[in-house]
């Protein structure tokens, strides 16, 4: 979006209805938010008195983002700082110095992303943590088979039949006490009882 293009006009009628007078349709706030993050400017004006309320909007629109599951930006302490900063002598300092910091981020993604691909290398950025996690799942696999009884996992790896005959279920029964002999001949071996 070129910088001197106006900004697209959005008007919020007292039934709390926002409409684009860019497009002439309603739209909400969710709209508005990816208008913001594809790069559109709008304001946002009351219906009736004309006022100006781009700000509430857009405050509505981060306090939306942020009751969403995963989706906080804002720390707790951050907040209440923030809060700590109406009417004290500071005040006035707080939205330059918030917009710059934000200015210097929005500079420095690039890099800090490009910072992110070289420590964790790959293209998606987590190759060596994939790996990682893999590695730890599959230790975790093996663990875990040690301490499931033999007969349980030839179970999962078999089709179970939909009705057991007696024959399958008597020589299920010869299966499993084979397999407790041998638990129990390599626990006496573990505790040298042999």
């Amino acid at each position: 979006m070129a910088d001197n293009k106006e900004p697209v006009t959005i008007k919020k009628y007292a039934n709390r209805r926002l409409y684009n007078t860019g497009t002439s349709t309603y739209v909400t706030l969710e709209d508005l938010a990816v208008m913001v993050k594809n790069g559109e400017d709008f304001v946002v004006y009351d219906a009736k008195s004309g006022e100006d309320i781009t700000r509430s909007v857009l405050a509505q629109i981060i306090f939306e983002q942020e009751n969403k599951e995963g989706q906080s930006l804002l720390p707790i302490a951050f907040l209440r700082q923030l809060i700590r900063f109406y009417g004290d002598s500071m005040q006035m300092m707080v939205p330059h110095f918030l917009e710059q910091s934000m200015s210097t981020l929005t500079s420095q993604q690039g890099k800090f992303r490009e910072q992110m691909e070289k420590a964790f290398g790959g293209v998606g950025g987590f190759g060596p943590m994939e790996d990682q996690v893999r590695r730890n799942m599959e230790m975790f696999e093996k663990t875990f088979a040690m301490f499931t009884p033999p007969f349980a996992r030839n179970k999962t790896s078999e089709a179970a039949p939909d009705k057991p005959s007696s024959a399958s279920s008597g020589s299920d029964m010869d299966e499993l006490k084979r397999q407790l002999d041998e638990m129990q001949k390599r626990l006496d071996r573990m505790g040298g009882k042999e």
